[in-house]
């Protein structure tokens, strides 16, 4: 049997949130792994790093698992009805709706996190009730077929945690040891509740003009 995945790629898109998740998904037995978007032309990441799509919205197949990562690209979507029916379509047939980082807000505006628990970024945490979800500050969370992940590197958890409920723990621990995944980080700054304030105050205002408009459209 082979398992289809299918993570939106989209301009402006996180790259890890997206790398991350593919590289876990990729790597399991039996997997096609889709990157899916309007047309093929070559996407520009968040960061610059260009992603190519090799599956459109017209010719795309039911997936196993959907997958929508965020970035700051997300802003866009939240508003773009083709993809938000696109997402809609494909989550009914899906046996797993998923979202990355602020991949979540797509999801909620979609409106498939009603009355779910959920995660997201750190900095996003606070819209997710607008969107009809319970946050919950984890990794990771399941809620039945909804899992979600929190900011950017959890995609990596978030991805060995759907390849155990496809495919059993041992595949992903398996994929796990392949990819020498044993994050030890060299500083203790990865969560608002760890890192000195002044590291937090300049986070928030690296991000602050994408929350700005989010608050706009999520108002």
């Amino acid at each position: 049997m082979t398992f289809h995945f299918g993570i939106l790629c989209f301009p402006g898109v996180q790259q890890l949130d997206l790398t991350g998740p593919y590289e876990v998904f990729a790597s399991a037995r039996n997997a096609t792994v889709h990157l899916v978007w309007k047309d093929l032309k070559p996407i520009r990441s968040a960061t610059g790093l260009v992603l190519m799509p090799d599956t459109t919205f017209a010719d795309a197949p039911s997936f196993d698992v959907l997958c929508i990562p965020g970035g700051r690209g997300v802003n866009a979507l939240l508003h773009d009805e083709e993809v938000l029916s696109f997402v809609r379509e494909k989550a009914a047939a899906a046996r797993f709706v998923t979202a990355v980082c602020t991949g979540s807000l797509v999801l909620g505006r979609a409106g498939l996190l009603t009355g779910r628990r959920a995660t997201t970024h750190w900095n996003s945490m606070d819209f997710l009730p607008r969107l009809g979800a319970t946050p919950v500050e984890e990794r990771v969370v399941q809620d039945g077929s909804v899992i979600t992940a929190g900011g950017v590197t959890a995609g990596i958890d978030f991805g060995l945690a759907v390849v155990a409920e496809l495919m059993g723990n041992d595949e992903a621990q398996t994929i796990q040891l392949s990819l020498e995944y044993a994050p030890a980080p060299p500083f203790n700054s990865g969560t608002p509740a760890t890192a000195p304030r002044s590291i937090l105050d300049a986070a928030r205002a690296r991000m602050a003009a994408s929350r700005r408009e989010r608050e706009v459209l999520l108002s």
